[in-house]
C-alpha cells in the first residue's frame, strides 16, 4: 500500500502540473507551458488508493459512467474538504486565489466548471488503482 500511496502522489501531482500548464497556455498563450503543484497536494493525492480500496469493491457492479459521476462528487467533496482543513490550519488555502471569484466557485475551495478534468482524473484513477492494486 505504500507504494501505490507514493505512485498515486506522483501521479496526480504530475497530472496537476500538466492541467496547469494547459490552463495558463489558454490565457497567456505562452509556449512555455509552465505548470505547477503544491507541497501540499502529495499527501492528498497519495490518500486516493486508501479511498479506492474502500469504494471500488462496493460499486465495481456500477456501470462505469455511474461511478466517475459518483468519484467526481465525492472527489469535489475532498476538494472542498481538504482545502478547507489548510484554510484553518495553515491560515491559507494554496488553490483559493486561483479559484475565488470565478463563476463556479464555491467558497473559493472548489470549481465546479473544473468537474470534468476531475471526472478524467477519476477515471485515470480507477484504471491505476486497478492496474496496481495487487501492489
Amino acid at each position: 500500500m505504500i507504494l501505490q500511496i507514493f505512485l498515486f502522489a506522483c501521479i496526480g501531482v504530475a497530472m496537476e502540473v500538466v492541467f496547469t500548464a494547459l490552463c495558463d497556455y489558454r490565457v497567456t498563450r505562452s509556449r512555455r507551458l509552465m505548470g505547477f503543484s503544491y507541497i501540499w497536494m502529495l499527501p492528498i493525492y497519495g490518500m486516493t488508493p486508501l479511498f479506492l480500496s474502500v469504494l471500488y469493491p462496493r460499486m465495481e457492479g456500477i456501470l462505469m459512467p455511474f461511478r466517475i459521476i459518483i468519484y467526481t462528487i465525492l472527489l469535489l467533496l475532498m476538494e472542498y474538504a481538504t482545502g478547507w482543513i489548510l484554510r484553518k490550519t495553515t491560515g491559507d488555502c494554496p488553490w483559493e486565489p486561483g479559484y475565488r471569484g470565478k463563476r463556479w466557485a464555491i467558497d473559493g475551495l472548489v470549481r465546479l466548471d473544473y468537474a470534468p478534468a476531475w471526472a478524467v482524473a477519476c477515471l485515470i484513477f480507477e484504471r491505476l488503482y486497478l492496474a496496481l492494486r495487487w501492489l
